[in-house]
């Protein structure tokens, strides 16, 4: 690792070794800690939230990206685990604000991604007027997905009879629960459980029909009437077709009837929600009214939800409430579990290694439980992940069938462990690096050549390309990504019950499986399939809700095959070593890692561009087009948004006629929330934004271009992961000291194939993050379920 001192900041001028160099000063501007939450978000004004310039900030975070929501869900992007949602008892501000939940850049719950922030717009059938796009596929399957758990849900018995040994506010609030169950209040029946059932295995799921046609955009009456309500009651009448779409028919009424359901847009927050209800209301809007109680508590969950988590405490999500002036947040909560807009659900504490709760005999023996609080799209998604993962666990043969056992013979070494393993097993999770994607690969094509039929699915078309190589193939056929197996467009098609015709699908780049996409891919898999979970656990988590494979790494409920194949080079070295906390001093004699101090922000912005136009292609031949920035945020003076304007005028000048576009641009292009897919701008004509991503041609309609589409020589970690690069530059300004984890600093360094140069403006703030910050805690169910569901692997 070396230490550019020159002022000229050529790379090849490097010189003397040091580990973490101080010389910069922090500085620069402070926004970069706060993201774009308020560029593309509501903008503060009573009336309600204006879309701003850059719409698609506003969904990103880091996460630094999400799942697909529905429309009016909050739009996740990138998010970062220092979002302002706790785990378990978040800050007034961590649920309080959807733009420092969804917008604070960091490792996993501050928005980075890219997703747009309004993802249903009443302008969208132009973009799949002739066919359902990918984006549209797996939007729509997502729908129907959901469809079918509700339907799971509506198919269950009644409740586990609970709460016995409850007192206070959570038995009070269980009793309300039971009384809506029981008729005595009119609305959609709440969930509550005790102690979890004893294991059974899991029933064979309803298969999932082929995805529907994408529902049409909303009318031209219905956003009109919209607009004229919008109008009313001040709010921009930009959000018309959003909320049009999200709130379905009658929009317009359910408006009038009930003005915080404005919250239900993406971006609109609070006060402004408050604004338009004086507006319509009068003297009849007051801080005690049902309605608002209602509508924020499900807008609280949905902030947790950006954040990470697929469920609250009962006592942080009634503090949350009323730190939002809501005089009786008891109340408010009972008021949403009697309209069916909140599940709660009561989950025994138990200590890892423990018998589960409900195989325990002793009766008398008190069991300690926590109350919470979800939205019932979450919920429902982790039930049936378990039941899913269950019956995969459950339904392969005892003895391993004569294809397994030709497989396993066919490898050695680790590939062999891991064969072994799924031979015998219906759920395999296995660690490792990069270099560790070699053994999946190898028993994908073990599997293959035995005669069983296998898929390998990636987070990205860059990690297709990647694990294909392996093969000596390119992606297609057997290796291809989530997003294209979930939406149809790539995989092996269904068998005649719907379920994927597979007998071993490998996930690689788990750690970026939100709970909802990973219940979508088990569910699809038939009994007697294998699933084979992969990927670096040291990574930042999942945009969309839940840490799925950090919950089953946590339960040993299935077999872990831990890759020994490390990471190799100065690169490989140093990034294992942030993996485990420390920040070691690495010897890189062909310059792969050279530290450049900076002073202030400033500086950072134009050494990053002297890196990547000229020292980087100068010493080692890597062009700009193939070296990627990473930068903590997307606010700031050397956040994605400022490093993108400057790189655009450097690399490519011209004068963005389109939305501040060009042709020869390099863009990220967000077509489901959650997703971000690099690529460049080819052409502008009537018909909209041409693309190439992933070397497929794409058409952004004119009208959506602002929201989906950005620039994107400089990213943010969450953007960036699941790709490489030859070269990476990772921007630390000196704003950006609060927001840096472990997980983040790992993510950002592990981008780099050949080369790594760190703008580095936080002093002292790296080793420390490294060795101290490590991911915040996301509030799951899955843990729980699992530990029921499944015994311990032997």
């Amino acid at each position: 690792m070396t230490t550019e001192q020159t002022p000229t900041g050529d790379t090849e001028g490097a010189a003397s070794p040091a580990p973490t160099p101080a010389e910069g000063t922090s500085g620069g501007a402070t926004e970069a800690a706060r993201g774009a939450a308020g560029d593309g978000g509501a903008d503060g004004s009573a009336g309600g939230a204006e879309p701003g310039a850059h719409a698609a900030e506003a969904a990103d975070g880091d996460r630094d990206d999400a799942g697909a929501p529905d429309a009016g869900a909050p739009t996740r992007g990138d998010r970062a685990d220092e979002a302002d949602v706790s785990a378990r008892t978040p800050s007034a501000e961590a649920t309080e604000d959807a733009g420092a939940v969804a917008g604070a850049e960091g490792d996993a719950g501050g928005v980075e991604s890219g997703g747009p922030a309004v993802e249903a717009g009443g302008t969208d059938s132009a973009e799949g007027a002739k066919a359902p796009s990918e984006a549209e596929a797996e939007l729509a399957a997502q729908r129907v997905e959901r469809e079918r758990i509700a339907r799971r849900k509506a198919e269950r018995q009644g409740p586990v009879e609970s709460g016995g040994k409850l007192s206070g506010k959570a038995a009070d609030l269980l009793a309300a629960v039971r009384a809506v169950e029981s008729g005595e209040k009119a609305g959609a029946p709440s969930f509550v459980e005790a102690a979890p059932a004893p294991r059974r295995p899991a029933p064979e799921p309803v298969r999932r029909p082929e995805p529907v046609p994408v529902a049409a955009a909303p009318d031209t009456e219905t956003v009109g009437a919209v607009r004229a309500v919008l109008a009313e009651g001040g709010a921009p009448e930009a959000l018309a077709p959003q909320a049009a779409a999200a709130l379905g028919e009658g929009a317009e009424d359910t408006l009038r009837a009930d003005p915080w359901q404005l919250l239900r847009v993406a971006g609109v927050r609070p006060e402004q929600a408050d604004g338009f209800a004086r507006a319509l209301l009068g003297a009849e809007c007051r801080p005690d009214d049902e309605r608002r109680g209602r509508a924020l508590t499900v807008w609280l969950l949905e902030q947790a939800a950006v954040a990470g988590h697929t469920a609250l405490d009962l006592p942080a999500l009634t503090e949350a409430l009323g730190k939002r002036a809501v005089p009786d947040p008891d109340e408010a909560v009972q008021s949403a579990l009697a309209e069916g807009d909140v599940l709660v659900f009561q989950d025994a504490l138990e200590e890892p290694g423990t018998q589960p709760a409900a195989a325990r005999t002793d009766e008398e023996e008190e069991v300690p439980v926590r109350v919470l609080a979800g939205l019932e799209r979450y919920a429902l998604a982790e039930e049936s992940l378990a039941d899913a993962l269950a019956r995969l666990v459950n339904s392969v043969p005892k003895e391993a069938e004569e294809p397994w056992e030709a497989a396993v013979a066919a490898l050695t070494g680790g590939a062999a462990d891991l064969a072994r393993q799924i031979a015998g097993h219906g759920l395999v999770l296995h660690t490792g690096g990069e270099a560790a994607r070699a053994e999946p690969a190898a028993l994908l094509g073990a599997a293959r050549a035995a005669g069983l039929r296998v898929c390998a699915v990636c987070h990205t078309p860059d990690g297709a390309r990647r694990f294909a190589a392996h093969l000596g193939e390119q992606p297609g056929g057997a290796v291809g990504t989530v997003a294209g197996l979930l939406s149809g467009a790539s995989g092996p098609g269904r068998d005649a019950e719907g379920a994927l015709d597979l007998d071993l699908l490998i996930v690689l780049d788990a750690p970026q499986l939100d709970v909802e996409a990973a219940a979508m891919l088990a569910e699809s898999l038939p009994d007697g399939a294998r699933l084979v979970l992969s990927g670096d656990p040291a990574v930042l988590w999942s945009a969309g809700p839940g840490r799925v494979f950090a919950d089953l790494l946590a339960v040993p409920a299935c077999p872990q095959v831990a890759s020994r194949v490390p990471d190799p080079g100065p690169l490989g070295e140093l990034v294992s070593g942030i993996g485990v906390g420390e920040l070691a001093q690495v010897e890189a004699p062909g310059k792969e890692i050279v530290i450049v101090p900076v002073r202030d922000a400033g500086e950072a912005v134009h050494r990053t561009v002297q890196l990547v136009a000229d020292s980087v292609p100068r010493a080692f031949g890597v062009p700009p087009e193939e070296t990627v920035v990473i930068t903590p945020g997307h606010g700031g003076a050397a956040g994605t948004r400022a490093l993108n304007t400057v790189l655009k005028e450097r690399l490519n000048p011209g004068p963005g006629r389109f939305g501040g576009f060009d042709p020869g641009d390099r863009i990220v292009h967000s077509p489901a929330p959650g997703r971000t897919v690099p690529g460049r701008v080819v052409r502008a004509d009537a018909e909209g934004l041409h693309l190439e991503c992933a070397g497929a041609p794409v058409v952004v309609p004119r009208e959506l271009v602002e929201s989906r589409v950005r620039h994107g020589w400089a990213l943010t970690a969450h953007q960036a992961v699941g790709g490489r690069w030859p070269a990476a530059v990772v921007v630390l300004p000196g704003d950006a000291a609060d927001v840096l984890t472990r997980p983040w600093v790992y993510t950002a360094f592990g981008r780099a194939d050949r080369h790594l140069s760190v703008v580095h403006g936080v002093e002292q703030a790296l080793p420390r993050a490294v060795a101290e910050s490590v991911a915040k805690p996301r509030t799951t169910r899955l843990r729980t379920l699992l530990r029921v569901q499944l015994p311990p692997a032997g």
